[in-house]
């Protein structure tokens, strides 16, 4: 475990770290400076420059002395030099920097490592130590309030608790290329056939089906996205102004992978058709890639059509479905080829008591329920909204608890669940992410070893 505590390091061990930990240079992507110091340059092509300019000083701002607060900014987790996420890589690097420092001086600080997102802070409160779910997995802790039909399990005693709230651990959010997620305007064809019964009075369907913001769509404005975080992660006690959450939502709203994505973007905006693509010139191999990823990736991440998530134009077709559920929580299903969890997530799985419409109940351990935290219904198990794809190069890991290192990885999840999906819906009854007529199989994989390079190849380019 990672105690905050333990600074037994040799004054050799430490001199040693911190030279290696100097000679690192994180990698650079559109919209940062080249010391990657969270210095983000002002794009101002759009937006006005002070409202930019303020809002890249809130997102910067540790102390936010008239909000209260943890002496965290928005920065500490959105990392700009990690492509404005936060990778396990990066939290170990600065957990063993302050480790070191504290060597020498026993006050030493980073805000990032705050008893908040501690795995103890349940237990400990502000006296919590163990960061073992941020330094090996890159996760922040989200608590979550349970439907009125959802009940934990206590592992001890195999009976519901009284909690009212879940700790789940998720991954940090890239804020970059935000302008083009979010909510679309329009409703997907979910949920299918008849309406669902609300449970104990829930509204059946949660907030957002047009998308939002979060892996679960929870919030519908990049305004309450800062808010949660401020009041979450930077424990502020006082409400923020309407004025600065304006503002850190235009700055977020300039940050993109890159100067292709943000032409994208004012299209969009501009409501201006037919919208530029934002693909940089590709190789032949890449070109392939680009093919396979039309038939077996755009349906729900967008294409030519569908460029993004929030593309508001009511004729370019969308999938069926706005949020799905890809198997990512663990413990990761025992069939079809699905990788198993390591023992690292899967200890942040919970058992659930969940009530049905009809009064019975159904038992599920999993290490995050998803939307089912929304709406209470069973069918929202696991259901996560679906990620923009540009940039994805440099913000592995991948999935919403890092449970894919490499996009190989990823593509090897994806065999396992188009393979899952197929095989529980057979033909003609194929469901519409894996064929479009029900009766063979044309999206999705499996893919030929010559398609799966291919792709790859151009999701490295996107």
């Amino acid at each position: 475990m990672y105690k905050l505590k333990n600074w037994g390091m040799t004054l050799f061990g430490s001199l040693t770290l911190i030279g290696a930990i100097a000679a690192i240079r994180p990698h650079i992507g559109f919209g940062q400076n080249s010391e990657g110091n969270g210095i983000t340059p002002l794009n101002c092509d759009v937006a006005p420059c002070d409202a930019v300019a303020r809002g890249r000083a809130a997102f910067n701002d540790r102390n936010l002395t008239e909000l209260g607060g943890n002496g965290r900014a928005c920065a500490d987790c959105h990392m700009p030099s990690e492509s404005f996420q936060l990778s396990p890589s990066a939290a170990r690097i600065r957990f063993e920097a302050l480790q070191a420092k504290r060597v020498f001086n026993k006050n030493a600080d980073d805000p990032l490592f705050r008893a908040v997102d501690a795995d103890d802070f349940r237990v400990n409160g502000d006296n919590a130590s163990d960061f073992s779910n941020l330094v090996e997995n890159g996760l922040v802790r989200v608590t979550m309030p349970l439907p009125r039909n959802v009940k934990l399990i206590d592992p001890a005693t195999s009976q519901p608790t009284d909690d009212t709230s879940v700790d789940l651990w998720r991954a940090v959010m890239p804020v970059f290329n935000v302008a083009i997620t979010g909510p679309d305007g329009v409703l997907p064809t979910w949920p299918p056939g008849a309406p669902r019964a609300p449970i104990m009075g829930q509204d059946p369907n949660g907030p957002n089906r047009q998308g939002g913001y979060q892996h679960d769509a929870r919030f519908g404005t990049l305004q309450e996205q800062a808010r949660g975080a401020l009041f979450a992660h930077a424990q502020v006690s006082l409400e923020p102004l309407t004025t600065m959450l304006d503002d850190l939502a235009t700055f977020q709203q300039t940050l993109f992978s890159s100067p292709r994505v943000e032409l994208l973007a004012n299209a969009i905006l501009s409501g201006s058709t037919p919208f530029p693509d934002p693909d940089p010139e590709l190789s032949e191999l890449e070109q392939q890639g680009k093919g396979v990823f039309n038939r077996v990736c755009a349906q729900c991440h967008g294409g030519t059509l569908h460029p993004s998530g929030s593309t508001p134009e009511a004729t370019i077709p969308r999938p069926p479905v706005r949020y799905h559920n890809i198997q990512t929580p663990c413990p990761h299903p025992a069939t079809d080829g699905y990788s198993p969890c390591p023992e690292r997530l899967v200890r942040n799985a919970r058992t659930y008591r969940i009530t049905r419409a009809d009064g019975t109940f159904q038992f599920v351990t999993t290490s995050d329920p998803g939307r089912l935290l929304l709406t209470g219904q069973p069918a929202d198990l696991g259901v996560m909204d679906v990620t923009q794809l540009r940039g994805i190069s440099r913000t592995a890991p991948y999935f919403h608890n890092n449970s894919a290192a490499t996009l190989e990885e990823v593509l090897d999840h994806y065999d396992a669940f188009f393979r899952r999906a197929t095989r529980g819906n057979p033909p003609p009854n194929l469901p519409p992410i894996v064929s479009s007529n029900g009766l063979i199989v044309d999206r999705g994989s499996p893919l030929t070893a010559a398609e799966r390079a291919a792709l790859l190849a151009y999701l490295r380019r996107l």
